[in-house]
């Protein structure tokens, strides 16, 4: 009776070290996001997605609607791309709002769009996406009464006005 305790606690540290070889034997030592950082190069554009459907293009934060402009440009141009990448930032994750206005310019502008779900590449489907029409910012705020049908240009500095 003495030796079973000693012979269980024994083979239940084989089994043990032996589940650690097996686990520590199927890491690699990549992580997921290694896998999509190894493909970038694969892309001919990549750009990352922002707070509020907003977009990092080139370092510049842009609005859907610009994001859209900045596409539209480079058609005009001669340099549309034909694959997009689309990455989430530091600040956002990508949302469904990211990739209905990223559906949108895929119809709009035919390349195709790639997003990163969870460390996977996932090839954008803009039908069954639901795509969204490009906006500028969404929180726009109301004017004053007072400035109602104003723009900046619509006249002279007046200091009795201002106060």
């Amino acid at each position: 009776m003495i030796r079973l305790p000693t012979l269980m606690a024994r083979a239940a540290a084989a089994i043990f070290l032996a589940s650690m070889l097996v686990l520590a034997g199927c890491h690699r030592g990549a992580s997921k996001s290694d896998h999509v950082a190894a493909e970038q190069g694969q892309f001919d554009y990549t750009i990352k997605a922002y707070k509020s459907g907003q977009f990092l293009v080139d370092g510049a934060v842009l609005s859907a609607a610009d994001t859209g402009s900045h596409f539209a440009y480079l058609k005009d141009q001669g340099k549309l791309p034909k694959t997009v990448l689309v990455l989430p930032s530091d600040d956002s994750k990508i949302r469904d709002a990211h990739l209905g206005f990223l559906a949108r310019m895929q119809l709009d502008y035919g390349f195709t769009v790639y997003y990163d779900k969870k460390g996977e590449l996932v090839r954008l489907n803009a039908v069954e996406e639901k795509a969204r029409q490009l906006e500028d910012t969404p929180h726009k705020a109301a004017l004053p009464d007072r400035m109602q049908g104003k723009d900046a240009s619509s006249g002279a500095y007046d200091p009795q006005t201002q106060q």
